[in-house]
């Protein structure tokens, strides 16, 4: 019985043993290594800076036209005595006026017409009811020419003088002369003139400023000063 007991024991110490030593050479799970953390992400790509605009040049400003006052004057002389006729001649001549007015030259360009002016005349022959009467229809008849070759009616003005403002010239026809050569002498008063008022454009170019010059070594001129008040 006893020897039955010892057997148990030593059946329990081996089996002890073998559980000690099955827990001995048994180890533990290691625990699984933690994830590895996710690459950051890449910062996104920086947007390339717009090019800055280019500045439009500014437009060159032009110089404001400069314009130039325009007088000219004309006698239609040689009118035929006592009448309100212009002759062939007094035709040629204003048309060649008023031409050379509308046609742009060198200096300027074509003239606007402000303002004409026709005053008529007489020779002294005759009296001055009469010679104020004959110097308007002349006058008249200017305008309507002036007219009818373009220039606007209502910048027209028109008068008459009859004898008041003779040609110099004409003091030295004497009144004892013969009347047909009186007549001829005066012929010179017999007239119409036109007197024409307005401005141009100025194509004259403006002269470039010079600077003075410099000579190397030499100081530039002093700016005289103020004179005194």
């Amino acid at each position: 019985m006893i020897s039955n007991f010892r057997n148990m024991l030593v059946a329990c110490a081996a089996s002890s043993a073998m559980l000690l030593g099955a827990c001995a050479t048994t180890e533990e799970p290691k625990p699984a290594p933690a994830p590895a953390p996710a690459p950051a992400p890449k910062p996104a790509p920086k947007p390339e800076p717009k090019p800055e605009p280019k500045a439009k040049p500014e437009p060159e400003k032009k110089a404001k036209p400069e314009f130039l006052n325009i007088e000219e004057k004309i006698e239609l002389q040689g009118m035929p005595f006592a009448k309100a006729e212009m002759t062939a001649d007094n035709k040629k001549e204003l048309d060649t006026f008023i031409g050379a007015l509308r046609k742009a030259t060198k200096a300027r360009a074509t003239v606007q017409v402000s303002a004409v002016v026709v005053t008529g005349h007489t020779d002294r022959i005759g009296s001055l009811k009469y010679n104020m009467g004959l110097s308007e229809r002349r006058a008249v008849v200017v305008k309507d020419y002036l007219v009818a070759a373009g220039v606007d009616q209502k910048v027209i003005f028109w008068e008459g003088k009859a004898f008041k403002q003779p040609i110099p010239v004409t003091k030295f026809c004497d009144n004892k002369m013969k009347r047909k050569q009186l007549i001829e002498c005066l012929s010179p008063n017999r007239r119409v003139t036109v007197e024409v008022v307005g401005r141009a454009e100025s194509l004259a170019k403006p002269k470039p400023k010079v600077e003075p010059k410099v000579e190397p070594g030499k100081p530039e001129p002093k700016a005289k000063p103020a004179a005194k008040p």
